[in-house]
């Protein structure tokens, strides 16, 4: 394995690939007891269309999310209680871009780590079995339907979106999971299960070259390069529409602003494009910002505010969201401090500290295994490493953020999604 010392953050990662294509990164931590595993599929919510053994399918939404349910099934039982039987504590999530496996263990680490490979990559799904996840999914999703957090944020993002399929609820709908059969997902894994198109990524007291032992003694050995996908048509840089709304039960509007970008482009500039949307949105709307000390003060954004950026094929875009009285009052106020910062800049001052803020949390993130690990399998996706954050951050100026902010925070990049309290009582 090739090792890569990062000094000025103090970290070293191993890294190799097998010749069944899985790329494996290893960060020793011999000072801890506990380690950590993540096993990751280049596959989420957003591909639904993609090419395989030549011919183009088109799957329901939500598949992405019901495979990972259904992974854990094994002939013998459920791998969950196999690994928790071992000590270990494991789960797994689905997001847009990404599907992950994981485990988090003081003892027997190889036994593990050869359960988490055998079950994600050996698929077992019945039809009874899907049957029966196709119910408790499908309370999930009326349950996600509920709360207007999440309808709010998916509603931002069709405001944002006229085709991309980041808009689509992870989860899918109850109507969309019901076309899922055993079929489909055992098409889906081979698909995207294939060590070509996953990566490992673990941290702790172990032995890198053991756990690439281990990958190359349960995993398949060979391995096809990642699928096609079909994202849609390509996105005009305006918004889709301008406003979102709905009526729920809440007792106060909640709001999500979304400021469409280009998206960026796959290596080094994915990385600074994250770094560079993440201090952009802490100078505009972070809590430091004068803008948040206005909205704050007159009433129009409390506590449950929040802000943050993110990019996947074919989208990227800055979002600020929570609760407010008067969201449009909001949005306005937003536009006319990006168009202020873009004509008269950011403090100085204020820039310096976000920066030094930012790096320093940066830097704290390290003390997690798992920031370690999903970080860096993102990263391996979106093909950069993530430890080289230090110099790609240090290059970004104060002109650079303004020139993000204005680039981006625009009348025609904006879309506002609202959950008004129904009957239009406030």
């Amino acid at each position: 394995m090739e090792e890569k010392k990062y000094s000025r953050i103090g970290e070293r990662m191993f890294h190799t690939v097998l010749p069944n294509g899985l790329h494996i990164y290893v960060s020793p931590k011999p000072d801890f007891q506990k380690s950590y595993a993540f096993f990751a599929t280049n596959y989420g919510g957003m591909d639904m269309r993609f090419q395989l053994d030549g011919k183009w399918l088109d799957t329901p939404a939500g598949v992405a999310h019901f495979l990972e349910h259904k992974t854990f099934d094994t002939e013998d039982g459920n791998a969950l209680q196999d690994l928790a039987a071992n000590g270990a504590s494991p789960n797994a999530f689905t997001s847009t871009a990404l599907t992950g496996y994981y485990f988090e263990s003081t003892e027997k680490f190889e036994e593990n780590l050869k359960i988490l490979l055998s079950f994600v990559s050996i698929p077992y799904y019945t039809q009874e079995s899907v049957d029966k996840e196709q119910g408790i999914i499908g309370q999930e999703i009326r349950m996600g339907d509920d709360e207007p957090d999440t309808q709010v944020f998916y509603g931002m993002l069709e405001g944002l979106y006229a085709h991309n399929p980041v808009k689509e609820n992870i989860a899918g709908t109850v109507e969309s999971i019901a076309q899922i059969t055993a079929d489909t997902l055992n098409l889906c894994h081979k698909a995207f299960y294939d060590p070509g198109n996953m990566v490992l990524c673990v941290a702790g007291d172990v032995d890198p070259e053991r756990v690439a032992a281990i990958a190359q003694e349960i995993l398949p050995k060979e391995g096809h390069a990642p699928v096609a996908r079909d994202y849609g048509p390509t996105e005009t840089e305006k918004a889709a529409q301008s406003l979102w709304e709905k009526e729920m039960a809440v007792s106060t509007p909640i709001f999500q602003l979304g400021f469409k970008d280009t998206p960026p482009e796959q290596g080094e500039a994915w990385l600074r494009w994250e770094l560079l949307g993440d201090l952009a949105c802490e100078a505009l709307l972070g809590t430091s910002s004068p803008l948040y000390a206005r909205l704050y003060n007159e009433g129009l954004v409390n506590e449950a505010f929040s802000y943050g950026c993110e990019a996947y094929p074919g989208a990227a875009f800055l979002c600020a969201g929570g609760e407010s009285r008067d969201p449009e009052a909001v949005r306005d106020a937003v536009l006319a401090e990006a168009e202020r910062i873009g004509r008269d800049g950011v403090d100085e001052g204020l820039f310096q500290r976000l920066k030094r803020a930012a790096y320093g949390s940066m830097v704290r993130g390290l003390n997690s295994f798992e920031n370690i690990c999903v970080s860096q399998s993102t990263a391996h996706f979106n093909g950069y490493s993530y430890l080289t954050f230090p110099e790609v951050f240090e290059t970004i100026s104060k002109e650079d953020v303004e020139g993000c902010i204005r680039r981006v925070v625009t009348k025609e990049k904006t879309a506002l999604a609202v959950i008004r309290p129904k009957g239009g009582a406030v």
